[in-house]
């Protein structure tokens, strides 16, 4: 047990040390002029996961934030599809002109979420049914920064559509890898000691909300 305590030990600290210096912002650019429908779609496929693996360290802490409380599959999926419905709708909002969602305001959002996420994994020993509420409600927060990537970038016009929903299919591609490798790290081997909670849960879920209030600070002094 003391090496599996270690273990979760050095996961908490380099999660802490990388996520306190990881930059929010995404940028890409491609010439897409030349390329084919396959082409374009395969590029913003990549760019999505990409915008979660490597550089999208909020959303990886989020996502792991949902899981640790209750890391059984059911709850986990459960949680996660509320996440990518509610993340797709204000998505495609935003992309379409629908809504115009300040970046100012935005980015602390998701950043407070995170904290507000890893704050009831500490206060609470179990899922709660408004749990899924308000997950869906921080995962349209979510989708608005995930436009604004790429609102930064650009969509082609004649690839419009698919460019967005391949985006949009990296962005799960890389949340399901996430989910897999907390499933990995945590669940096949730790999730049913009696010492999981206290040991496991609250620690790195107080280390997920200290680095997201980090951020929440530095998010409001740089508007």
């Amino acid at each position: 047990m003391k090496s599996a305590i270690r273990n979760i030990q050095i996961v908490a600290i380099v999660i802490f040390l990388f996520g306190a210096n990881s930059a929010s912002a995404h940028t890409m650019a491609y010439d897409l002029t030349s390329m084919s429908k396959a082409d374009v779609a395969w590029e913003y496929l990549k760019l999505g996961f990409q915008h979660i693996i490597p550089l999208g360290f909020d959303h990886i802490l989020f996502v792991l934030g949902i899981f640790l409380l209750q890391p059984k599959l059911k709850t986990v999926l459960a949680q996660v599809t509320c996440f990518t419905v509610a993340h797709s709708i204000t998505l495609a909002l935003a992309m379409n002109g629908i809504i115009h969602p300040p970046s100012e305001i935005v980015e602390p959002f998701i950043a407070l979420s995170i904290v507000f996420i890893g704050i009831e994994n500490i206060v609470f020993k179990e899922l709660k049914w408004w749990r899924l509420i308000i997950v869906f409600f921080f995962g349209m927060v979510h989708g608005l920064g995930f436009a604004g990537v790429l609102s930064e970038i650009g969509l082609p016009q004649k690839d419009f559509f698919s460019a967005l929903i391949s985006f949009n299919v990296g962005v799960e591609a890389g949340q399901t890898a996430v989910i897999l490798m907390a499933i990995l790290i945590f669940q096949t081997r730790f999730s049913d000691r009696p010492w999981y909670r206290n040991r496991v849960t609250i620690p790195v879920s107080l280390c997920i909300s200290c680095i997201a209030m980090y951020w929440t600070v530095e998010r409001i002094l740089a508007i």
